[in-house]
């Protein structure tokens, strides 16, 4: 702890975001990157807590108060070294993920928690910058080979970590860019491309292979994988969108949000769309869905020209601060702005969605009723009555359904391999991140069900230990 008083001298202070009139106006990053002496004095709020709970609140089990210190100290060079040790990729997490470590701070039990995630970023970007971060490849191989299905942060943690041991790695993946959601589905402004795109150059060189357009049961057969390779790990993520069952959702204008999101991706990137194109450019959008998906394509529905943007949830309002229900240092859920959310356009809760009409095939009303919601039962559940009188109709050219996820598509490899699900519905894997078939592992959100890219990189990185003990019979791997 290099300033013991800095909790006290030093207030929380981020990086200013873009002003909303000019980042509306292109794809770019919505922050402004941090100056290096703002974060240095960030870095000395942490405070020498004795207990860091930040380490049960990050999955990845970050050594955060380690490189406050060293940043805070001018450090920086070491300060990477020990973000490396437990984060593979931390320009990906200091972009998105929603920081569950500052949540769990203990300067927040009564303060604003320290900006973990802007002092993770701004440590990677200064390495980036100061040329430190070069591919690393393995001196020598084990002659063992691991065909990893699915290159979003879980297959890719998982690739990086299982490469550095000397396995030989080849990445499958069924889209025709390596990254998941990642490069499909996160929009630019949020992370932009080219950050994954340097890290990706950096795995080819260490030696890792990437084979995309490669949909692994389809065309690509799993028995011939079997046959070339002595582990696979399934890391394909939760694809199955969450539907709406109510009358008028065959009307055209209704789409799921990731068949709405990749497109811009693509746009970005320069490609032309080939299939059928979902634009919000002068129109009348309704996002159903409060979370961070949703909250996407509210940013991208503006960015786009729609004429007005309005995100709804099912669920009441949450409260502004945490309640005797989500004490420290549990995830609070509280209500939460975006920057999306803060560029404009209208958020409603406790909104239930009836039925949807238009005219000659198309959408173009949405019908809807209000909810009121009870005491909390037994198991905690809050039961939930339409309000008398409450219906209302909107206008929506465009519907975008944000609902979540069901788990993993189960046709092909899951279906051929006849895998053991879990009660859920996602793919069971024991303690090592091994299938019910020997030989064959899974992680990420395919394992766990839809979650974070914080811990979907834990469970790359946990299941790769896993295939280098079955694989070598112990393992080095954290």
């Amino acid at each position: 702890m290099g300033k013991i008083t800095g909790f006290l001298e030093i207030k929380r202070e981020m990086a200013p975001r873009r002003p909303v009139e000019e980042r509306l106006k292109d794809w770019s990053q919505v922050y402004h990157d941090p100056d290096d002496k703002l974060v240095q004095s960030q870095g000395a709020r942490c405070m020498d807590c004795g207990i860091p709970f930040c380490h049960t609140g990050c999955p990845l089990g970050n050594i955060i108060p380690d490189w406050n210190d060293l940043v805070y100290r001018d450090r920086w060079q070491e300060a990477i070294a020990v973000l490396h040790k437990t984060n593979n990729f931390p320009e990906f997490t200091g972009w998105v993920c929603p920081a569950p470590c500052e949540a769990a701070c203990v300067l927040g039990i009564n303060d604003n928690p320290v900006t973990i995630k802007q002092i993770e970023l701004s440590v990677i970007s200064h390495a980036f910058r100061e040329g430190w971060i070069k591919a690393e490849s393995p001196k020598v191989r084990t002659g063992k080979k691991v065909a990893v299905i699915g290159s979003g942060p879980a297959g890719l943690a998982c690739a990086a970590q299982l490469n550095k041991v000397g396995h030989s790695v080849t990445v499958f993946e069924r889209a025709d860019r390596i990254g998941g959601l990642l490069t499909y589905g996160i929009p630019d402004f949020k992370m932009e491309k080219w950050l994954v795109q340097r890290r990706l150059d950096l795995m080819a060189e260490e030696g890792v292979v990437f084979k995309t357009n490669a949909n692994v049961g389809f065309n690509v057969s799993v028995e011939e994988l079997r046959g070339n390779f002595d582990v696979l790990v399934l890391a394909g993520g939760a694809t199955q969108a969450r539907d709406l069952a109510v009358p008028g959702r065959e009307l055209d204008g209704i789409h799921f949000a990731m068949d709405y999101l990749p497109q811009q991706n693509r746009r970005v990137a320069g490609d032309t769309i080939a299939e059928k194109e979902i634009t919000a450019r002068d129109k009348h959008v309704v996002i159903l869905g409060g979370g961070d998906t949703g909250s996407d394509c509210h940013g991208t529905a503006l960015r786009q020209g729609a004429v007005s943007v309005s995100s709804w949830e099912l669920l009441p309002k949450p409260p502004a601060d945490r309640t005797d229900s989500m004490p420290w240092p549990y995830w609070p859920m509280i209500l939460r702005t975006s920057s999306s959310h803060e560029e404009g356009g209208l958020r409603d809760w406790s909104v239930n969605t009836k039925r949807f009409s238009g005219k000659d095939g198309k959408v173009d009303t949405l019908h809807a009723v209000r909810l009121e919601f009870g005491a909390p039962d037994a198991s905690g559940r809050r039961p939930m009555t339409e309000v008398a009188g409450s219906e209302f109709e909107v206008r929506a050219d465009l519907v975008l359904l944000a609902l979540g996820f069901l788990g993993p598509q189960k046709s092909g490899m899951i279906e051929q391999l006849d895998l053991k699900l879990d009660p859920r519905g996602n793919v069971f894997a024991d303690q090592n991140y091994m299938t019910s078939i020997p030989g064959i592992f899974s992680a990420g959100d395919m394992r766990r069900g839809q979650s974070l890219v914080v811990w979907a990189i834990a469970e790359g990185r946990q299941a790769a230990r896993g295939v280098d003990k079955y694989l070598m019979g112990s393992s080095d791997l954290p």
